[in-house]
């Protein structure tokens, strides 16, 4: 095992980086039924995969004799080596590329129980199946040949990583600035609720002024109109002309109370858009109904 020379070492590193990227793309494809090309860089090879073959392999071979060894060494070697993996990942570019969390017994959705299973049994199958052919194919191949499709495939993929490594930092970047917009517009979003809430307080308060003024001013026009009904009751008419300007002046004063209510009411009940109308043209005017378009003009004008 430990014959292995860094160029062997490294080609079967890039070689399981190659099957486990077939392996999850066309996983993911079928689960999702369409095409995806999954993993953190650009070409086909998933690192993890290839970390986790090569990791196995130093841990499980040492005991190939022994099953259970395999497994349960394997299983924790490649557990181990997912879970700091994805905290530095994580860490590093804001970004979790796998999460388990949905499932059970996870561990902050970095590793599951279900997972580190299938390491163990992904041990034995590597130890006493995949990796043997792999072996007999690499070790085929001459020395010379070997190293400069090693050198090739390490420029390549180190530029892969090195472009993925740009744009993950990038996306970080977008993420770090997302949240800290996110704390302004809260923070934003809290002072404008209290401003909004004053200004409502004090938007409720001068309305419930101005009504219990204009209802002072009705009341007060009608114990006004009252008391002049009052006195016209008391006046003594000597003629039946006399009596109908007297049911004539009392009709146009209830007319005239009447007329008043309504536009009280009327003025307390204006919507929004209509405020907005008459707000955008402050200098609209009406000859039919001027002075209640004023009055309200001037009630718009208190209360801004």
């Amino acid at each position: 095992m430990y014959t292995y020379h860094l160029m062997q070492w490294l080609f079967f590193f890039y070689i399981y980086c190659f099957f486990g990227w077939c392996f999850e793309s066309s996983y993911v494809s079928i689960v999702d039924r369409k095409w995806t090309n999954r993993g953190f860089m650009k070409g086909p090879w998933l690192p993890i995969y290839g970390s986790g073959a090569i990791v196995i392999l130093w841990a499980a071979l040492p005991v190939k004799k022994n099953l259970i060894l395999v497994y349960i060494v394997g299983a924790i070697a490649a557990t181990l080596l997912e879970y700091i993996t994805g905290v530095c990942m994580e860490a590093l570019f804001k970004v979790r590329y796998w999460d388990y969390s949905n499932r059970k017994f996870n561990l902050n959705g970095h590793i599951c129980l279900t997972s580190t299973i299938t390491w163990g049994f992904l041990s034995i199958a590597m130890v006493y199946g995949f990796h043997r052919p792999v072996e007999r194919f690499v070790l085929s191949i001459p020395e010379e040949f070997l190293s400069i499709i090693t050198l090739i495939l390490t420029a390549i993929i180190t530029a892969d990583f090195v472009s993925s490594f740009r744009t993950a930092m990038d996306i970080r970047e977008l993420l770090i600035k997302a949240e800290e917009m996110k704390k302004e517009l809260k923070l934003l979003q809290k002072r404008i609720d209290v401003y909004e809430a004053v200004v409502l307080d004090e938007l409720k308060q001068r309305r419930n002024q101005r009504k219990e003024q204009q209802n002072q001013r009705v009341e007060e026009l009608e114990q006004e109109i009252k008391q002049r009904l009052e006195k016209l009751k008391h006046i003594e008419f000597t003629s039946d002309i006399t009596a109908k300007l007297s049911q004539k002046k009392e009709e146009l004063l209830e007319l005239r109370l009447k007329h008043i209510c309504n536009r009280e009411n009327y003025r307390s009940r204006l919507s929004r858009d209509k405020y907005k109308m008459l707000h955008r043209n402050p200098s609209a005017v009406s000859m039919k109904y001027k002075e209640f378009l004023e009055d309200l003009k001037e009630s718009f004008k208190k209360e801004d």
